[in-house]
């Protein structure tokens, strides 16, 4: 007997370690590792990177845009369906319009001008060109120093997304938003964007451009800064944040999205329309996901086809893309659609000129064809997705930073405050945008950085993010 007393508690003292351990490592497992990686061409030198910080301008040659209009006059068109409208895709009819105008009207030589009239730089970092917008204020009030603020775009938008809120936040007072935050702000292209080098290797994901962006915002000597995004961005400054949460003052997204479902959670989708307040959800979450079925699943699945292949064979579709400028376009005015507002598809237009102009819809364009990176942004599907989602250990670990979310009723995703506490613990604000949809920076630039501002202010104000 006393031999099975000691192998119980041999039992007891193994499973108390287990216990112990699982406790200690849960703590302990707060952030998220750093990825040193190196995304240069062949062997990585031996040599020190060259860490220098060189101006850039966007240039284009008299040659690259010949060869855009030889293209753009041997377009081949194809009939639209009698009024399919925008719920095949991209509608030619207004397809032929678009292109119209991008040869003879849209002025590429003005919209480069406007891209340069904010400073622009490139840096190597883990083997690669990283270029980023960098905005400092006009005037600062004395006494009064401007905080940092990195924003960070996704696909398939570009740095540009930002050029409508860059005045509001480093201007404020200008725009009668008052003086009491100004930032300097920062907008990087993500690797395989714009005019940042793609990565040579396989592998560079979220996480890898959350460590260049750290390393970028160092460099430039910001040891405390904010960080802001959409799309990837919101991922990128999410795993930022679990990089370096003592670096990051705040998060503010205006997508959030929570990739790990717990009981609760999946109880809430069956019975949140019922019981609403018995999980949380207000009136404006009920409305966005109820029925579940039609809002959420068959939405999500209409509208996923094209992250069904950028996750999988990017490089494939990319081909076509990338060789023509008409197939271009359709593919991204097609999201610039459906993801500003749903009921848009019911437009012979798209609505795609309700709440942009096609000057702003076509530079955003050109960044990707002069670029020559709709391949390599593609890719960042695959990097991020090809192992499944809920597998990556920044999906199961928190974000402790304090985090502001501002919620636009036109989102392609919709995540109620309840689901997103369990990831973001630390929720100082969340507000339901009175309209709006995904490119809230380019299309809603005043209510976005009110949201901004107001968010800064209640974390500078309560010191929330003091190191705990």
């Amino acid at each position: 007997s006393s031999l099975a007393g000691i192998m119980l508690l041999e039992v007891f003292l193994v499973l108390g370690t287990v216990i112990i351990y699982f406790l200690l490592s849960r703590k302990r497992e707060e952030t998220l590792p750093f990825r040193e990686g190196w995304w240069g061409k062949g062997q990585k030198p031996d040599a020190e990177e060259d860490t220098t910080i060189r101006p850039f301008k966007v240039e284009t040659t008299e040659e690259e845009l010949n060869d855009l209009f030889r293209r753009l006059d041997q377009a081949r068109f194809t009939e639209p369906l009698e009024n399919s409208c925008f719920h095949y895709g991209t509608n030619s009819v207004y397809l032929r319009k678009v292109v119209s105008y991008w040869r003879k009207q849209f002025s590429w030589k003005k919209q480069v001008e406007v891209l340069n009239k904010y400073p622009q730089f490139k840096t190597k970092i883990q083997g690669i060109d990283i270029h980023f917008v960098h905005v400092k204020p006009p005037h600062l009030p004395e006494g009064q120093s401007a905080k940092p603020l990195l924003m960070v775009h996704g696909w398939p938008g570009s740095f540009y997304e930002f050029y409508k809120i860059i005045p509001l936040l480093t201007d404020p007072a200008s725009h009668g938003l008052g003086d009491e935050h100004i930032f300097e702000v920062i907008c990087p292209s993500i690797p395989g964007y714009g005019f940042s080098e793609a990565p040579h290797k396989t592998g560079f994901n979220s996480v890898s451009a959350a460590s260049v962006f750290y390393e970028l915002m160092l460099r430039l000597g910001f040891n405390e800064f904010y960080a802001q995004g959409g799309d990837w961005g919101w991922l990128i400054c999410t795993n930022l944040a679990q990089i370096a949460p003592n670096h990051v003052k705040g998060l503010h997204l205006n997508l959030a999205s929570v990739t790990n479902m717990g009981f609760r959670h999946l109880l809430s989708i069956l019975l949140g329309r019922y019981l609403p307040g018995l999980f949380g959800f207000q009136d404006e979450d009920v409305r966005q996901m109820f029925p579940f079925l039609k809002k959420v699943v068959y939405r999500t699945l209409l509208e996923s086809g094209y992250a069904h292949i950028q996750a999988t064979k990017p490089d494939t579709v990319g081909c076509g893309l990338n060789d023509s400028p008409v197939g271009l376009a359709a593919y991204i005015l097609e999201k610039f659609s459906t993801w500003t507002d749903v009921e848009f598809h019911n437009l012979e237009d798209g609505g795609l000129e309700r709440k942009f102009n096609l000057d702003d819809l076509l530079t955003n364009i050109m960044i990707y064809w002069v670029s020559g990176s709709i391949v390599s942004s593609m890719r960042f599907y695959k990097e991020n997705l090809q192992n499944g989602i809920g597998t990556q250990k920044h999906e199961r670990l928190t974000v402790q930073v304090p985090t502001g979310i501002a919620s636009f009723p036109n989102e392609v995703i919709h995540t109620p405050q309840a689901w997103a506490q369990k990831k973001y613990t630390n929720i100082v604000s969340f507000h339901f945008m009175p309209r709006g949809g995904h490119f809230a920076a380019l299309e809603e630039p005043e209510l976005l950085a009110q949201d901004i501002l107001q968010f800064v202010g209640k974390v500078e104000k309560e010191q929330l993010w003091r190191k705990k």
